[in-house]
């Protein structure tokens, strides 16, 4: 097993193990949510997806090559003209035999008839060799071979041997005008890719502020639970100078129980911020991909003082809504729709496409439907005009179009909801970072007044109530501040994602 994989088979086992080894930033735990995200892995798919169908609908321009082969096995006997129409010579000899009987059975009916005429052809010797040629020959047989091979080649021209087919075919068509749907298409796809790409944004946004929310929150009850063991350890030690004071005489009982009250409730609050803690890191580690159990510290866990995030710049909510995502994604949607007006209104134009063909077929049509392979050849325009669908694509684009106009409204009536939105987080954020410094100034009092009333009860010039009622003034103020500088950073994130300032790791790439 390589160095490799024994490191990434110890990340899988033991990462609580090896997190808890180093106190993690926030921006380590957002890179952490990012990578194991479920619903941003789906998006990643999809936005895929979407470039894939970008590509398919750019095919579109290209020509289709489609090529074609079949083999069919008929019963036979295709005859091309009617078989009763066709003349036959294999008897042909004998009825030529038949016409030379006929022949001189009528020479010997002329000759009989004219004596005369009869003498005179007798004593001529060349009718004497033709009478003997007619009698002596016989051609017969050799006519009637000749008819049945004439026979036989038309047979077997008007009877093509069909039986089995073979048929090859290689096919091109090239669109060349469809109504605009081609180009429609391909933006359609186009603006589909990018609403993908704006889909995982949105989701990349909300991980963020959720990891924010949970990390803030962790640092807030770590705070917390810094703050009630420091107020609980005050109030036990106060409870055993007190009980020591009983003793010698010097405070009352009742001044004990007072501040044993006092710290009996400081130690359940220890308890519910120790839990709270527990459970706030359980939440952030579910966040973040790490088992619930994870033993995980912050780099702002165990700070004194909550940082406050630099005042930025604050943008022009025309400059917003151009950059807020729920804005772009109804820009996009709007774009769609209207592409999907001019498919509609494509399929009431003619269409015009190209078509090229190259087959190859046996039997060879082009020689007698011989027992060969021959090819052929075409090429051709197809045209394609729609005349009367029932209104079907007339109303389609009408559908198309009242749903580019809801999409429009719901483009301005988003705008308005962000201007609203981001006003009021910036109203929170001023009465925030108010209460910030409030709070702080606040805290600063208390501690000065909680380092007199000490110092005084110490010297026993301050009774216990007193002493007690600068405490809770302390933690009071202390607790205060602390949800003052976690209400600032909450606010600021949700600031960046209303300001549309988030950028995805899509778009670095």
């Amino acid at each position: 097993m390589t160095m490799k994989k024994i490191l990434t088979a110890l990340l899988l086992i033991f990462p609580s193990i090896l997190y808890a080894q180093k106190a993690l930033t926030l921006e380590e735990c957002r890179q952490m949510a990012l990578s194991q995200n479920k619903d941003l892995v789906q998006q990643r798919a999809k936005l895929e997806m979407a470039g894939y169908d970008r590509k398919i609908a750019a095919s579109y321009y290209f020509p289709k090559v489609t090529a074609l082969g079949t083999y069919q096995h008929t019963g036979g006997g295709f005859s091309l003209v009617d078989d009763t129409s066709i003349p036959q010579f294999s008897g042909l000899g004998d009825r030529v035999n038949e016409a030379r009987t006929s022949l001189m059975q009528n020479i010997q009916n002329i000759l009989q008839g004219d004596p005369q005429l009869a003498q005179q052809l007798m004593q001529n010797p060349g009718f004497q060799q033709a009478m003997n040629k007619l009698q002596t020959s016989d051609i017969a047989d050799a006519v009637n071979q000749v008819g049945s091979s004439v026979d036989k080649a038309i047979d077997d021209a008007i009877h093509p041997d069909l039986e089995n087919i073979y048929v090859g075919v290689i096919s091109v068509q090239q669109p060349v005008f469809v109504g605009g749907k081609i180009i429609a298409g391909n933006k359609m796809a186009k603006y589909a890719e990018q609403l993908a790409r704006l889909e995982y944004d949105g989701n990349y946004d909300e991980v963020l502020v959720t990891v924010d929310q949970a990390y803030w929150q962790v640092v807030s009850v770590a705070a917390k639970k810094k703050l009630a063991e420091s107020y609980s350890t005050l109030l036990h030690n106060m409870l055993a100078n007190v009980e020591v004071a009983v003793q010698e005489g010097v405070s009352t009982e009742a001044d004990a129980l007072a501040i044993r009250v006092k710290s009996n409730e400081a130690d359940i609050s220890l308890t519910r911020a120790t839990n709270g803690l527990k459970l706030a890191k359980m939440f952030l580690c579910k966040q973040i991909g790490l088992p619930l159990d994870s033993e995980i510290t912050l780099k702002e866990e165990g700070a004194d003082v909550i940082p406050v995030p630099a005042a930025g710049e604050r943008k022009n909510i025309d400059k917003i809504i151009a950059d807020r995502n729920e804005t772009q994604r109804l820009e996009l949607a709007s774009a769609i729709y209207k592409q999907k007006v001019n498919i509609a209104r494509a399929d009431m134009m003619p269409q015009v496409a190209l078509t090229a063909n190259y087959f190859v077929m046996n039997p060879n049509m082009n020689h007698g439907f011989k027992n060969e392979f021959g090819s052929n050849w075409s090429a051709g325009v197809l045209v394609s005009v729609p005349i009367f669908h029932g209104f079907e694509a007339l109303q389609k684009t009408r559908k198309a179009k009242a749903e580019a106009t809801i999409y429009q409204s719901k483009y301005e009536d988003a705008c308005q909801m962000i201007n609203l939105q981001v006003t009021q987080l910036y109203q929170q954020q001023d009465e925030a970072l108010e209460r910030l410094a409030t709070a702080q100034a606040n805290l600063d009092v208390a501690e000065e007044n909680l380092r007199t009333a000490t110092v005084g009860y110490e010297a026993g010039v301050i009774d216990s109530n007193t002493a007690l009622g600068a405490h809770t003034a302390w933690l009071k103020a202390h607790s205060e501040y602390i949800d003052a500088g976690i209400e600032v950073q909450l606010n600021e994130s949700l600031i960046k994602k209303a300001e549309g300032s988030y950028t995805s790791d899509l778009q670095t790439k």
